[in-house]
């Protein structure tokens, strides 16, 4: 059965997002997800697996993606020029973590494990940072350290997959705007891996049709979390696992192992045969060490 999606309002911005499982028995677990993605991109079947673990599992459109409130900008902003913190943003990476605080307010939380993937692990990082008191555990997946200086990300960055995307060129169909989504997907798989191609496009038709995708809402994305002023991240707390794919097209490993060394006592997996995203062999080995973060979080607290 699909979830519901529900949604919640702050300030002149709503949020769409949608819950699986009991939020008031089940372990409260938030996934963030990447840059210009949709929840959607959240496998149902991997939610379903982590309620079966144990967790109530909330996700939820960014701003600017989705069901979310969307901006907009003049013309087509270059994403390098907002990596670098060099574009003036239509809204803050503050207020990105305040749309997560609204979606742990709305499912009743006070805290959650948090886990980010891609852009959604910085935010996850920098949630851990500035809002403490909400983040139960930190996962971060196919990340970075947020706390690195915008110049110094692009160390982390493999260029190849830009160029195969520079190549998708823009669509004009229903069917041609499908097709492109499925081959950015498959662009930030892993090579190694058979690509779910039947699931990527039934998600790519359902992100579609929930809403176009907007080439500009990338980089005011960028430009918003560029700005983030964050404390290091050696002042994290919270028990934390980082997560990287050993096929990762688009960060170098370099980048979890990086991560993983700047956080007190995080634990740092790599799986063979995964890319920039979750594919669905390794669910149930970051299932079972989701499972042993948030017990430990337990014990801890």
């Amino acid at each position: 059965m699909a979830p519901t999606t529900r949604f919640t309002s702050h300030d002149d911005v709503t949020i769409a997002y949608e819950t699986f499982g009991d939020l008031a028995t089940g372990e409260p677990l938030l996934l963030v997800q990447g840059l210009d993605f949709q929840m959607v991109w959240w496998p149902d079947a991997l939610c379903e697996l982590l309620v079966d673990s144990g967790f109530a599992v909330v996700r939820f459109d960014h701003r600017d993606a989705g069901l979310s409130t969307h901006f907009a900008s003049s013309r087509r902003q270059s994403p390098w020029r907002a990596l670098l913190g060099r574009t003036a943003p239509a809204y803050t990476g503050d207020d990105m973590l305040d749309d997560i605080e609204a979606v742990l307010d709305a499912a009743g939380w006070p805290s959650a494990h948090v886990l980010g993937i891609s852009m959604g692990a910085g935010l996850a990082q920098a949630t851990a940072l500035l809002r403490p008191a909400r983040v139960r555990s930190l996962t971060s997946c196919a990340g970075l350290p947020v706390t690195t200086p915008a110049w110094r990300r692009l160390t982390y960055v493999r260029f190849g997959v830009f160029r195969r995307m520079a190549r998708l060129g823009d669509p004009t169909t229903r069917d041609e705007a499908i097709a492109v989504l499925v081959e950015i997907w498959r662009a930030l798989s892993s090579p190694a891996h058979p690509f779910p191609e039947k699931w990527a496009r039934e998600v790519a038709a359902v992100s579609h049709d929930r809403a176009a995708r907007d080439p500009r809402t990338a980089p005011r994305q960028l430009a918003a979390t560029a700005r983030l002023a964050l404390p290091p991240l050696s002042s994290i707390r919270v028990p934390t696992l980082v997560v990287a794919g050993e096929d990762d097209p688009l960060i170098k490993a370099s980048g979890a192992r990086d991560t993983a060394r700047q956080i007190p006592g995080a634990t740092l997996r790599t799986y063979p045969e995964m890319g920039h995203t979750l594919p669905e062999h390794v669910w149930p080995a970051v299932v079972g060490e989701l499972r042993e973060l948030a017990d430990r979080a337990r014990a801890s607290a």
